[in-house]
């Protein structure tokens, strides 16, 4: 692994733990950085706020007592790592650099970064760091906005994903959104999604059936989750908004991500400290989320489908041949989709997209599956 150690402050931790509390456990960056192994995750803060047009004051990372107080006694079969604060560059693009450089050697070496930011455009540096290993991404945005901005504007909190948008070449194949309130959204940002064939599932979708989500998750590469689409009145934010995420449902999404053998980097965005209230449920988030990579069941359909029970739905109106695979581990449902024909292809090629057994059910019924269809269309 290349030295990535030149990007990131120590972190200073005194405290005493006992012996099943995080804060004995975690490998710290406390002025030896530590030797990264392969397959595990890493922790670290960047204090980065300017893209939302605050100052930047670098604020002291207080969820880390509160993180290392939990207890992981089943956890840690996998290293687990604090590598420290990455403090704001002299610009703004000086921190997506050195974010972006963390993010590909960690993601290159299959050690999961969590990144606790700072204001949400530093999902673009998180992508960068994708872009430099030339691989596709998917994003899954937990957010009650869209954020996608406009083509004329310099990248900020709420309005990045143009700008990724017109990067060539893009590696963005999709974009999901889980909690967005229509009234957070303009009309051409909800009519450029649908033009783009992203997939959104609404707060209200959610709440009513939360595996309507789940595959968005399973199907995603980096995952960005926006502190403040939390309700208010779960940490007393006054930044935060009326009505949103309760914060077991927060943790739930996040263990969720963490089960995905899909999720390579998860950032959490726009925390700022308001009450030890936030910090615990910050931590909490973190916990769940690591506690779903240890559960992983590492059974993404790819090459050999022995352990799946295969399913064929013939849809008569459209002609097409629809096939589901249940994994026989997990239980979870996938979907084949086939690339469009080209001329002078020899080989039929297919793409797994992960779903639920309602898009099984519907199909049963002779209904297309919305994420059958919108991924056909991202092949062509």
């Amino acid at each position: 692994m290349n030295d990535i150690s030149i990007y990131f402050q120590p972190i200073s931790d005194s405290d005493a733990w006992t012996e099943q509390q995080l804060g004995a456990v975690i490998i710290k960056n406390q002025g030896d950085f530590p030797e990264i192994e392969k397959n595990g995750c890493a922790l670290f803060y960047v204090p980065e706020f300017r893209g939302s047009g605050k100052e930047n004051t670098h604020q002291s990372a207080t969820f880390r007592r509160a993180f290392y107080r939990l207890h992981g006694e089943q956890l840690w079969n996998f290293p687990m790592y604090d590598l420290g604060d990455i403090l704001p560059g002299n610009s703004i693009e000086d921190t997506y650099f050195a974010v972006s450089k963390v993010v590909t050697e960690l993601v290159k070496n299959n050690v999961v970064p969590i990144l606790i930011g700072g204001s949400q455009d530093l999902t673009v540096a998180m992508y960068n760091g994708y872009e430099k290993l030339e691989q596709l991404v998917n994003i899954c945005s937990i957010d009650h906005s869209l954020d996608l901005g406009t083509p004329d504007e310099e990248i900020h909190a709420h309005g990045y994903l143009s700008q990724i948008l017109l990067k060539r070449p893009c590696y963005l194949f999709n974009h999901a959104n889980i909690g967005l309130q229509i009234p957070y959204a303009s009309p051409k940002e909800f009519d450029l999604f649908e033009k783009l064939f992203f997939d959104i599932c609404r707060l209200g979708e959610f709440n009513q059936d939360f595996t309507k989500a789940e595959p968005h998750l399973r199907n995603a590469d980096l995952i960005n989750l926006d502190f403040q689409s939390i309700k208010a009145s779960e940490t007393a934010n006054p930044s935060a908004i009326p009505n949103g995420f309760y914060a077991e449902q927060m943790c739930q999404i996040a263990r969720y991500a963490g089960i995905s053998d899909k999720v390579t980097s998860f950032g959490i965005f726009n925390y700022e400290y308001v009450n030890s209230l936030s910090d615990k449920l910050l931590a909490e988030i973190i916990w769940y989320f690591i506690q779903g990579y240890m559960d992983r069941k590492g059974d993404f359909p790819i090459g050999s489908k022995m352990e799946y029970t295969r399913f064929t739905v013939f849809l008569e109106e459209s002609g097409r041949e629809i096939i589901f695979y249940k994994s026989n581990k997990s239980a979870r449902w996938w979907m084949e989709v086939p690339y469009p024909p080209q001329s002078g292809t020899k080989y039929e090629r297919h793409h797994m997209v992960p779903c639920n057994k309602l898009d099984y059910d519907n199909a049963m019924r002779n209904e297309m599956p919305d994420l059958w269809w919108k991924t056909y269309q991202k092949l062509g």
